[in-house]
């Protein structure tokens, strides 16, 4: 049973204005998806605001994908990128994971997933540098997209929180981080990916251990959250073309949904 906050789309108005800010392929996939979602069963166009900048008002866009079987009971994600509007690349990246899901609902069967593909909405309406979003601390930045985001995390619950960046140079692998909860540690047979899975890139795999507070992202909120999530950050070089950091991401979240749907399976708690 779908939760009834996404039974129905957004108003078209409200879609309009989440996308009336974008323009090229960013604008054109988003609003694919969001004309997609007018008759999904399992992909939702429900974009968070409106919040007010710079006497303008805009929309923060989400899609949310429910697969088949879930509920209000099904373990929740929630996946963030564009957090400088310069480079909208990880944006691109994560609109089409959404599409590739639309395509194949089971690869997220039983998952409750929530799309957030540009956090930098305000440094697009003023055509600001980076404002630093991908660093703030949620409980005490002023920037209103992460304020709303913060909202909707303190409502909904997540179990996990999966992060797209851009990694700058010198850096020249996928970076993958995994921070715990800092209350409730992953088990250490647990992996929420393995490098088994990620042979075809040249990857490094970093841990940060349940006891370091996070300082900045939705982990800084966690003594506020209903649940004590995890992070999963994924970085691609910025040297990367397009087309390799589209794919990379998309390939390499496949593979984390289909590991974390196998611990869904067996019933264990992230």
């Amino acid at each position: 049973m779908i939760p009834s906050p996404f039974r129905s789309a957004a108003a078209g108005s409200e879609l309009a204005a989440a996308t009336s800010l974008l323009s090229g392929p960013l604008q054109a996939r988003l609003s694919a998806l969001y004309a997609l979602s007018q008759d999904s069963p399992y992909v939702f166009a429900s974009p968070l605001g409106p919040f007010h900048y710079g006497g303008r008002s805009a929309y923060v866009p989400r899609l949310v994908f429910f697969g088949p079987q879930a509920c209000d009971d099904s373990w929740r994600l929630s996946f963030l990128a564009g957090f400088d509007h310069r480079d909208l690349r990880a944006s691109r990246a994560l609109l089409a994971l959404v599409a590739g899901l639309a395509e194949n609902a089971d690869a997220g069967h039983g998952l409750s997933l929530s799309f957030f593909p540009l956090v930098d909405v305000a440094g697009l309406l003023i055509d600001a540098p980076d404002r630093g979003l991908a660093s703030a601390h949620w409980g005490t930045t002023a920037a209103p997209e992460i304020r709303i985001l913060e909202q909707d995390a303190r409502g909904h619950g997540y179990h996990g929180f999966v992060r797209i960046e851009t990694a700058p140079p010198p850096d020249d692998l996928v970076v993958i981080r995994v921070r715990q909860p800092i209350t409730r540690p992953l088990s250490p047979d647990v992996e929420l990916i393995s490098s088994g899975e990620t042979e075809s890139y040249p990857v490094r795999f970093e841990a940060v251990p349940a006891d370091v507070p996070a300082k900045s992202g939705p982990l800084s909120i966690t003594d506020d959250l209903p649940l004590a999530p995890f992070e999963l950050t994924l970085r691609v070089p910025a040297a990367w073309a397009d087309h390799d950091y589209q794919r990379a991401v998309v390939v390499l979240l496949k593979h984390f949904l289909r590991r974390y749907r196998a611990f869904q399976a067996h019933g264990q708690h992230l």
